[in-house]
């Protein structure tokens, strides 16, 4: 086992596309922790969705081990290298045959990293990803500067009370501003004298430099291996054979296979089955101690028993206090989720157990709905969140699902007795002449951008409801832009529409900040005559007519056709705002006759006329799958 003051627990922090993951490459490859002919691009990402949007959406951890050499001469200066595959003479240009004058000391080193998000909708990972560890490189683009994320990640790593080593990746690149990415870091960092470090991660240039300073720099965990065990559960994922395997960061104590378990907070009792590391691939071990991070096979097979932030004790040796655990995320995005068949509803809830278990962010709960059935109604951090986990259900789990229109949470005050609720669609919204009050959540908004696109950054704010804070110059050239906006202005289209005024310059981070009175409204939709549930959405007053004609154009683009004509509506109340028909398909059914008398094709036309009249009155319309989401699209 590796002596304690020998242990770096550490992560990397970075807006998107940042590098992040190519470090993670380079790391790996500099401590041999994985073999050359298997490397490839993005090592840690390990599910297909990650590699093919480039993006990082689980936390990852991975042990590394690296020997660090420390020589001493007399009358030269201390040098340090690496030496695992090297040749440590020629490395430190050391002549054999003096090599008995010389003091060779070398110290091995096991270091724990977990590779975390950029992403705004997964900063909840790297929230539980800092509370593992005892410091964080955190990365900026020399290209980009200082981005929103950045901003954000760095603030729940000062919470945590971390190192942190600023490092600026991409030196190499043609457009590289180095001298104006260290002033941004040493603003943010409010360090005028930070030490920065200058890498190419892609070239590897700077990379060993990047990682002594993690040795160096970061502390050694402070645990105490006398105490009974304390294991805190920061991710989790489900194996058929071995159960709920729990990612844990061992605070006090050891433990192993074959010992019996028990979880403060939910009571849940069991033997071990395994432990072990993550190499990154799993890797048994005999047993963990104190300042490891490592894995555990719970043997689990009820997954809500092991949840994340939970804390593992030893059964017969219970410690008294559990550790802190982490804070509830507060999903506020929300959407629901039907099986295409009634058969697969059972498929669809353990999956959705299974997908909690290994994102802690996800919540969901069973409702039903006259037209789309059995489903559930499922909270997200954001958008990008939902399509993941939509994706990853029809990917992992070969769902084929309906995913119903978007919304926030809101809060609501009847009239008679005045009690407050929470409501999650616009299927929940009462009449309105029984609300009292409609509250909506807001959000702090923080943009960082160019100064040339200041202007147009306050426009697109403006338009959106938001409400101007602050500016806040980085350095000569960047801004940031504080305020306050309606989180349903936000979910949806906002950030695309960021980066086309800004020229894909701009990037923003949000946190929630309190619920603030509204005037909302909610708009039906009616398709041939009949009240489409799942296409009603809750609107401000002021723009449901705009809503209302922009919806029902966009239903009659994506609604296939029918063999009779269909109306559109949206709907306030009683009272029809907006329309569109889609005309019915037309069919010749004359196209067999030739010649003759007229009256034939009459008869004909007047039967077909009939039939179609028949038909709308007792047609009904199915929404296809795809419609739904092109209307998520719009």
């Amino acid at each position: 086992m590796t002596e304690l003051k020998n242990i770096r627990n550490f992560a990397i922090l970075a807006h998107i596309d940042h590098g992040k993951s190519t470090l993670a490459d380079r790391l790996l490859e500099l401590t041999g922790a994985v073999e050359k002919r298997k490397m490839r691009e993005q090592y840690l990402d390990q599910m297909d969705l990650e590699r093919e949007k480039g993006i990082t959406i689980k936390l990852q951890p991975v042990r590394m081990a690296y020997k660090m050499q420390n020589v001493n001469i007399p009358g030269l200066a201390k040098r340090s290298g690496a030496g695992k595959n090297q040749n440590d003479n020629e490395k430190l240009k050391i002549n054999p045959a003096e090599r008995d004058t010389k003091i060779l000391n070398f110290d091995f080193y096991t270091l724990n990293l977990i590779d975390t998000p950029g992403h705004v909708d997964f900063s909840y990972e790297v929230s539980r990803s800092l509370a593992a560890v005892e410091g964080a490189i955190l990365l900026v683009d020399a290209t980009k500067g200082v981005q929103a994320q950045t901003l954000a990640n760095l603030y729940l790593a000062k919470e945590q009370n971390l190192k942190i080593i600023p490092a600026i990746n991409k030196i190499d690149l043609p457009g590289a501003r180095v001298k104006e990415a260290e002033e941004q870091i040493r603003e943010i960092l409010g360090d005028s004298n930070a030490e920065i470090y200058k890498i190419s991660a892609k070239e590897g240039k700077g990379v060993e430099e990047l990682l002594q300073a993690v040795i160096q720099k970061i502390p050694a965990p402070q645990v105490n291996i006398n105490q009974p065990l304390r294991a805190l559960i920061f991710d989790s994922v489900y194996d058929a054979y071995k159960g709920v395997l729990a990612y844990v960061r061992i605070v006090d104590g050891q433990i192993k296979a074959g010992e019996k378990i028990f979880l403060i907070g939910s009571h849940a009792q069991s033997e071990v089955l395994e432990v072990g590391i993550f190499k990154p691939a799993l890797t048994q071990r005999n047993e963990l101690g104190a300042g490891d991070i490592g894995y555990i096979a719970t043997g689990f097979k009820d997954v809500s028993l092991c949840r994340v932030g939970d804390t593992i004790t030893n059964f017969h040796h219970q410690a008294r206090n559990p550790l802190a655990g982490y804070k509830e995320p507060r999903p506020m995005v929300f959407a629901s989720f039907y099986p295409s068949a009634d058969a697969e509803y059972d498929h669809l809830k353990d999956s959705l157990n299974k997908l909690k278990l290994n994102d802690a962010a996800l919540v969901f709960e069973p409702e039903s709905s006259e037209a789309l059935g059995r489903g559930f109604k499922c909270g997200f951090l954001g958008m990008l969140h939902l399509e993941i986990i939509s994706e990853r259900l029809k990917r992992e789990y070969g769902l084929d699902l309906i995913v119903t229109t978007p919304s926030v949470a809101y809060q609501i005050i009847e009239k008679s007795g005045h009690k407050e609720k929470t409501i999650y669609s616009a299927e929940e919204m009462p009449d309105p002449s029984r609300l009292e009050q409609i509250k909506e959540p807001w959000i702090k908004l923080e943009i960082i951008c160019p100064n040339v696109y200041l202007g147009a950054i306050m426009k697109l704010v403006q338009s959106s409801g938001g409400v101007y804070k602050n500016t806040q110059y980085l350095g000569s050239e960047r801004f940031i832009f504080s305020c306050e906006a309606p989180l349903r202005e936000i979910i949806v289209d906002f950030y695309d529409r960021l980066k086309s005024v800004s020229s894909g310059y701009a990037s923003m981070s949000y946190e929630i900040l309190e619920w603030r009175s509204a005037d909302l409204v909610k708009m039906d939709v009616l398709v041939a005559g009949d009240k489409e549930s799942s296409l009603s959405r809750i609107v401000p007053r002021e723009r449901v007519f705009q809503e209302g004609r922009a919806l029902v154009s966009k239903l009659k683009e994506v609604l296939p056709k029918q063999m009779f004509a269909v109306s559109l509506q949206a709907a306030l109340g009683g009272k029809i705002i907006a329309r569109e028909t889609i005309a019915a398909m037309r069919k010749d059914v004359t196209g067999y006759l030739y010649g003759g008398d007229y009256s034939r094709k009459r008869k004909l036309l007047e039967k077909q006329k009939r039939g179609k009249k028949k038909m709308k009155s007792i047609g009904k319309i199915k929404i296809p799958q795809n419609v739904f989401l092109e209307i998520l699209k719009k």
